[in-house]
This record gives C-alpha cells, structure tokens and sequence, in this order.
C-alpha cells in the first residue's frame, strides 16, 4: 500500500532472504528481464522459474502455458505445492519448473491478486491506508500485524489465481534454498 503510494505505476521485485545464486551475472540478467517484461507487460507478474535438477518434493512447481515474449516468458498454467514423488517426476519429465518465489510486477498487480484472493486480508491493509506517511502509521502497522496470521502466498494467492502470472524459466544460474538445513 506504501509503493502505491510512492508511485502507482512502479515495478517492484520480491527477494526471498533465503536463496543463493552462484552466476550473479546470470541472475541479473535473469531479474532485469523479468522487470522489463513486467514494465511492458503492466497485467502480469512475472515468477523466476529454476530449472530443476531432480523431483524435488519440498519446493513448488510452476507448469509453464504459451510463450508471451520474445524473452521466452510462458503463461502460468498451474502452480503445484509441494508435490508428491510421484506427481514430482511426472512434473520433472513435463517440463514443469521449480518456483523460486523470485517476482517482478507492477505494485498494482500484486496488490490485485491479494484483494481477489484474501480480499479480508487486503481489506485489512486498505484500512491503514490513510495513515500513511503520518505520525500514526507506525502504530496502525504493529497494530495490524498484531492480529494477523501467516499467509502462505504461493499457496494462498498464486496457486489460486494464475491468469496475471507469467514464468521465465531461469538457467545457469546455480540456485539453492538456504531455507532447508541440508
């Protein structure tokens, strides 16, 4: 609600603290064509996909749909969570990817997959709203986060709501999940 603030029409990117890329070179590239496309593509939030290695079960998968961009950017067709060994595989030999929760888009995208997917929860961010950049905002936020529960967004707002998602199939890129102790 703050970015929309600042600026209605920015691109803004998520970074999940628990991730390590070997290619620095090839991530950035990677993360600059997923901003490009999300700047010209103002519907669309646009996922990092990484190439998996195995039929990883404790990750999430992304099926990529047709192709939208020259940079071959896909359509999201279906998002799987955490999948079973035998659907993994399966996922693994279709060409599916893993879902790196890496994301680029507009503010006002992301802000529309929260409200048609948690509408109470974006309804609940909305009303701090006018508090804002004033003396009461820093109260309102602990306030709200008081009595918040978690939300797992990959399960809870993008395997719901694929149709502004769109997946660039990461390569070369020497990804792990830090997230997981082995």
């Amino acid at each position: 609600m703050r970015l929309r603030e600042m600026d209605p029409q920015g691109v803004v990117a998520f970074f999940p603290s628990d991730h390590y890329f070997a290619n620095n070179e090839a991530f950035t590239e990677h993360i600059n064509i997923a901003s490009v496309s999300a700047e010209a593509r103002p519907d669309m939030v646009v996922v990092l996909g990484i190439m998996p290695d195995s039929p990883e079960v404790e990750y999430g998968w992304i099926e990529p749909g047709p192709v939208i961009s020259y940079h071959a950017i896909c359509r999201v067709n279906r998002f799987w969570e955490k999948p079973s060994q035998t659907l993994a595989s399966d996922l693994l030999a279709r060409g599916c990817v893993w879902n790196s929760f890496i994301m680029a888009g507009h503010v006002q995208v992301f802000l529309d997959l929260i409200r048609r997917t948690l509408p109470f929860f974006y309804r609940r961010f909305e009303s701090i709203s006018p508090l804002l950049f004033s003396a009461g905002e820093r109260d309102a936020v602990e306030r709200l986060y008081s009595v918040l529960h978690p939300i797992n967004c990959s399960h809870g707002v993008l395997s719901v709501r694929t149709d502004n998602l769109a997946v660039l199939c990461g390569t070369g890129l020497g990804w792990s999940d830090l997230g997981e102790p082995k």
